[in-house]
Formats: C-alpha cells, structure tokens, sequence
C-alpha cells in the first residue's frame, strides 16, 4: 500500500513538473508579447501616438543600441538607465511586428566597433585619463542609408526617453527635410534697407531663423499669399499687422486642412518700435492682432493691455531726467521655472525664455478646445494699458504705479481640438482686377481632424536683443545666449512638424525613484561624521608637515640623511612618533568613512532581508492561515 502511495505521489510530482515546463515552453510561444506593466507612471507602456508611428512604418527600420558595460559598472545610475533604454527599444521590437529591428553592441576600447560607434555620431565620454572612452546612444537607419542619432542618453532627459525614440523611427521612416514657412512684415531674414540706413549688421537674418534653417527648408512667404503651399508642414506667423483677408482665409484653411501654425501676434512690437517705417521715422502703430481667426478658433486675445511682472524684470537703464541710474523695467522680464511647462517637450528643459512688452491668452469658455500653457507669467504681475508702452515709456513711472494682483497670465499656449473655419461663407471677395492662383483648393468649413497650433502673444521673442549677443570676432560671428528664446522656437517647430502622433507625446516619469529615507539617513550620517572627518583631516595635515620639518634635521654632529642634514637621536624618536600618528590618524580616517555607510548600508541589507525572506514567509503564512480554515470548514461540513 505504502509502495503504491509512493509510487502514485512521485508519478504526481513528475506530471507536476511536465505541466509546469509544457506552460512555459507553450507560454513562451503564444504570449512572448503579453506585457505587464505595474510602475506607477506605465513608464515601459508605449503611448498610442507611438504605437500610432509603429504601425505606419513600411519598410523595416533598424536601431543599433551601443553601450559601454563598464560605465554602468562604474556609475550604476547609467547602468540603471541603460537597462530601461534596452527595455523599451524591445517593447518598440515587440510593438512593429518586425518592423523595427534593434542590435546591440558594447563598444570595446579602440575596436572595430568604437570606430563605428564614432562614425555613426554617437558621442564618446572619457571614463579616466587613459583616453578610454565609452558609449551609451543609439543610431538608426532606413533602407536608404538615411541615419538618425541620439548621440548619449542623458539621464536628465529620462522623461522624454519614448519622446526621442519615437523621433528617430519617425524621421527614419519620413526622411525628407520638413519645410517650414514665414510669413511676417518683420525682417526676420534680414533687413533690405541695411546698407542705405548705413548699418549692415541689420541685412544678417536673426538668430532663430538661422537655427531654423539647420533643421528645416524655410520658404519666406509674401503678404499678397491666397494659398500656403502644400508642401509647407510648419507655418510661423509673426507680427501679422494688417494681415489681407485673403491671406488671412489662406492661413485659415491651411490649419484647416491639417497644417501646423505658429502664431505670434503682439500688443507692441519693440523690434518695430526701433526700426525706421517708410517715412523714415518708426511707426506710431505697432500692435498686431488676428481677432477673426483666434476668436473662431476658441482664443481671446486681447490686444490693448500688456503684462507686466516684477520677478525676473529686466534691469534697465533709467531716464536722462531720473535721479536713479538703473531701474526694473517690468514690461520686459524672464519666464523661469514654474512660469515654463515641465511637462511639455518644447519647454521641459528650458533655463528662461525673454519677453518684452508681452501681451496674455485665454481660451474663450466653451470653446472646447484642449488649451495648454507653455509660459506662464508669475503671481507678481498685473496688466497695463498697452498705450503706455507704445511711446517713450517711462519705466520709473510704471514700476512705481505697479502693484501685482496675484493672478498668473498665459503668454504662450498650445491649442489642439477640431476648429471651425473663420470664414463659414467661403473665401472672401478678390480685390477689383485680382484672380486666383491654378488649383486653388476647395473651401473647408471645418478641420480635419483635431488641428494643431501655438499661439505666442509676443513677437519679440524672435529678436536678437532679448536672447542672444552677437559680436564680431575676427571677422567671424560669435553668439552667446542668455535666453532660450531660440530653442523654444525651433523645440516648437520640432514638435508640431511630426505627425499627430508626436505631437501627442508627453514627458513621462523618471525610472529612478529617490529613496527618501535612505537620503535622510545620508544626510544625517553626513552631519554626524563629517566634523569629526575634518578634525582628523587637518590633525593628519599637521603631522605630515611636522614630520617633513623633522626630516631637514638640525645642523651639527649625528646621523646624516640623505641630503647631508644631520638628525639628531630625538629628532628620529619624535620622527617615529609622527609615523605613528599618522598611520594611526590614517586609520581612524577609514573608520569614520567607513562609519559614513554603516546605517545606508544596514538598511540595504533590512531592505534586500524583508523582500527575500519576509514577504515569502508572509505568503507562506497566509497560505498556511487558509488551508486550516479550508480544512476546518471541511470537517465542519463532515460532522
């Protein structure tokens, strides 16, 4: 009988064991993508807009994935990171159904493949001063050789990891340089009367527009447009004063028809206000506004007041007349930190954008359009008659008269939603003599699909002065920023000229969680022991310096060293005292650093004990709780 038991109970464990391989081996095979994402953010849960972009790939992309093993070895924050960048790059694998194709690599120290790391763009980090360097980025390429590159992961960019990775498959599969379009009265590119107004430094094209064309084909439009050109993908729209209703009709339809708009109109314009008009004197109307089609699209901007903000006012120079030098010009301040969206690509990682003389934005209620801030006045700011501004402004006057009112004002927003069209009748009536162009597209009452667009209520953000200084060195321009104006815009341009999908991409949360605690414990073990590392510091300090006074020895009779000093017999005594000391100085210095990570340390190993045995004990225990209730209810039932 015992026999049989036995024989039965090893066939159980046997066929146990079969079940449990032939569910994993059949697991493997048919759930090999079932993907399980418990992190609070659903930080390896790929977004739809990416799943979008993956699904649109026809031909096959490949991603080559270079990481030097001993930078994760050396500092485990990159190797962290590393192993979060390899996971996602499988779940972009998991996600194309063969069209993405990864390779890794680790790069060996002047190997074949560091050369071809190098070739491919990404960036080498000196680990040490033997010129070892190592990689960690990530290089891409379509059938047709086109090539992408994140030059090296930066951890502070942890955020927008799906964000860069999603970039680079889609330009990979959408490879044609994105054309960008202007469309201002402003001389962006350059003023044409420079040379007459004897200043050539006025015929360079600003600095934006410059960065802008790195990136893009950018195309200068005329005020006389019917039709934005269809390969336009990015339309900027600066200082539209005075806008004709046809080109008012063709910036409409173009956002209609599903085209990316930048607009930035402007209460005042202080790069007008300093530029001669075509009387010669600068012109008494510098405002810009385009109320029909804002208005239509479910944004207020009104066009008469101006922001002014006390923190980060820019200090100006003070009227001939005022007693004091220098005073804070409010109408012109610097948006930092809370006033700048974290949680937008385009402004996450911005120091400060400069405005000057700024207007404010607010969705129009019950526009029903999605209305996101980009920048963000402080709670010291109030709003000022925009006439006040306009003509020789006295900026003792306005910081004397300024009392903030607490409330915060959107200067840049980005506006997504479907729109209707400012022009529900159709295009407007041609002036006496004009025709339109061949093939002029057929009138859109409505937006396909959801539109996409900023509107920025200040055009100063593109000049030169409130961003940038651009000097002359040895006939060569030298930029140096002091704002972020400039990558604002092109951050701008670079988001909306993807597809919905990436526009729709929004910074995720960080992998590396802090461990408060253990940061606590840190801190105060670092105040507990670091005095006393100080004290032992300098006593060990003081003691080498006595020791090499010790070692020049006296003149006279004795031992001689090995510079011909002689060393008396106490001299070499208290010379055998300071070795000891140090030594023992030495060995107390360890202590301390030692006694440095003692708590950090033991609670790393109450941590790793309380995950590995406790929480399977307390399992077991549950289990063990139940089956004797089971086993209760069962007798219970039995009697």
């Amino acid at each position: 009988m015992r026999r049989t038991r036995l024989a039965f109970s090893t066939l159980g464990v046997l066929a146990a064991l079969l079940l449990a391989i032939g569910v994993n081996l059949l697991a493997d095979r048919l759930l090999s993508s079932a993907r399980l994402d418990l992190t609070e953010n659903r930080l390896y849960t790929l977004s739809p807009g990416t799943r979008q972009v993956l699904e649109g790939l026809r031909d096959p992309v490949t991603l080559r994935f270079f990481y030097s093993r001993r930078l994760g070895a050396e500092i485990p924050q990159y190797g962290a990171y590393a192993e979060r960048v390899r996971d996602m790059l499988r779940e972009y694998v998991a996600a194309s159904r063969g069209m993405v194709r990864l390779e890794l690599y680790d790069p060996e120290p002047f190997s074949e493949t560091e050369d071809r790391a190098i070739a491919l763009g990404l960036q080498g980090v000196p680990l040490d001063q033997g010129g070892e360097q190592v990689f960690f980025g990530l290089a891409g390429a379509n059938l047709v050789d086109t090539e992408r590159a994140i030059p090296f992961f930066q951890p502070e960019r942890e955020r927008f990891l799906e964000a860069d990775l999603t970039r680079v498959v889609f330009e990979l599969s959408n490879p044609e340089k994105p054309v960008l379009a202007v469309l201002s009265p402003l001389p962006l590119s350059g003023d044409p009367r420079a040379m007459m107004m004897r200043q050539p430094q006025l015929a360079q094209p600003q600095v934006v527009i410059r960065q802008l064309r790195e990136a893009y084909t950018v195309q200068d439009l005329g005020y006389d447009a019917q039709v934005i050109p269809p390969e336009v993908q990015v339309l900027l729209l600066a200082h539209p004063q005075n806008l004709p209703e046809a080109a008012q009709y063709a910036v409409d339809q173009f956002v209609m028809r599903g085209g990316r708009l930048i607009v930035m109109i402007d209460p005042h314009s202080e790069m007008q206000a300093t530029r001669p008009g075509p009387t010669g004197q600068p012109p008494t109307d510098t405002a810009s506004r385009l109320d029909r089609l804002l208005e239509a699209w479910g944004v207020e901007a009104p066009a008469d007041q101006v922001v002014l903000d006390l923190r980060g006012a820019w200090r100006v120079r003070a009227g001939p007349n005022e007693r004091v030098q220098a005073v804070d010009y409010v109408a012109w301040f610097n948006l930092q930190g809370d006033s700048l969206n974290r949680d937008e690509q385009s402004t996450a990682l911005l120091e400060q954008v400069s405005v000057a003389s700024a207007g404010h934005l607010r969705a129009r209620q019950g526009a029903g359009i999605e209305f996101i801030p980009l920048l963000t006045s402080s709670a010291q700011s109030m709003l000022l008659d925009a006439a006040q501004v306009r003509r020789e402004p006295s900026p003792t006057r306005i910081l004397a008269e300024f009392r903030a009112d607490g409330e915060r004002r959107v200067i840049a927003a980005r506006i997504r939603g479907n729109l209707l069209s400012a022009f529900q009748d159709g295009p407007p009536a041609l002036a006496e003599g004009a025709t339109r162009p061949e093939g002029f597209p057929a009138h859109l009452a409505r937006s396909n699909g959801p539109a996409n667009l900023v509107v920025i209520h200040d055009s100063d953000i593109l000049e030169d002065r409130f961003w940038v200084r651009v000097q002359e060195f040895f006939g060569q321009q030298s930029i140096a920023p002091f704002s972020n104006n400039g990558p604002f815009v092109v951050n701008l341009a670079d988001s909306l000229s993807g597809s919905d999908a990436m526009i729709g991409l929004r910074s995720r949360g960080e992998s590396q969680r802090p461990f408060e605690v253990v940061e606590d414990i840190r801190r105060r073990a670092d105040a507990q022991f670091r005095q006393t590392e100080r004290q032992l510091t300098e006593r060990l300090q003081a003691t080498e310096r006595r020791l090499r006074d010790l070692r020049q020895g006296t003149p006279g009779e004795g031992a001689r060293n090995t510079n011909q000093v002689v060393i008396t017999e106490a001299q070499r005594a208290e010379i055998e005292r300071a070795r000891e000391e140090i030594a023992a100085t030495r060995r107390q210095l360890r202590a301390v650093q030692l006694e440095l990570r003692r708590d950090i340390e033991a609670l790393d190993r109450n941590l790793r004990i309380l995950n590995i045995v406790a929480v399977p004990l307390l399992l077991t225990l549950l289990a063990i709780v139940l089956g004797v209730l089971r086993a209760r209810r069962r007798a219970a039932a039995r009697a």
